[in-house]
Order: structure tokens, then C-alpha cells, then sequence
């Protein structure tokens, strides 16, 4: 089976984390977006498009987002957490 390229040592930082489903919301006033952790998809709070992506998982540090189709097609592998709230 031939390595998903989206894999790209993620797992150091992570595996086994708990996530929340929640709008983006950017981590510092510095940026104004951030990327999915695994496939690069872009997250804005101005809201989503053909490109961009305005909701998605965050852990607790805000710092790491992932999209919806990537944290369903690792949330097995990663062992990810949902939090209780996070829908």
C-alpha cells in the first residue's frame, strides 16, 4: 500500500490529541490564516470557499488546525480525542 502523502510525520506532535470542531478563529493578531496540519488546505476567519475552509478541528493550543476530511481519515490512525463539546 502506497503511502499517503499527506503523512508527513505528524504524528510527533498530534497523536492521541484532543480536538474541537469549532469556526477558525487565527492564533495571534500576526496571520491572518493557517493550514490543515496534513493536506494544506487553508482556514480564514472570512469565511470558507472553493479554497479556503472557515470551520475545521482544532486541539487546545489553537495553533494546530485540521480539516474535516483529513481528521476523518485519520482520526483512527492518530487516535485523535473528540472533546465532549466538540460536536
Amino acid at each position: 500500500m502506497e503511502k499517503d502523502w499527506r503523512l508527513q510525520g505528524q504524528d510527533k506532535y498530534l497523536a492521541r490529541k484532543e480536538f474541537t470542531l469549532q469556526s477558525y478563529r487565527r492564533y495571534s493578531a500576526n496571520w491572518d490564516h493557517d493550514h490543515c496540519s496534513f493536506c494544506w488546505v487553508k482556514f480564514s476567519e472570512t469565511g470558507a470557499s472553493n479554497e479556503t475552509e472557515a470551520e475545521g478541528y482544532t486541539c487546545d493550543d489553537g495553533y494546530h488546525w485540521v480539516c474535516k476530511q483529513c481528521f476523518d481519515d485519520f482520526k483512527v490512525e492518530f487516535e485523535f480525542v473528540l472533546a465532549k463539546n466538540g460536536a
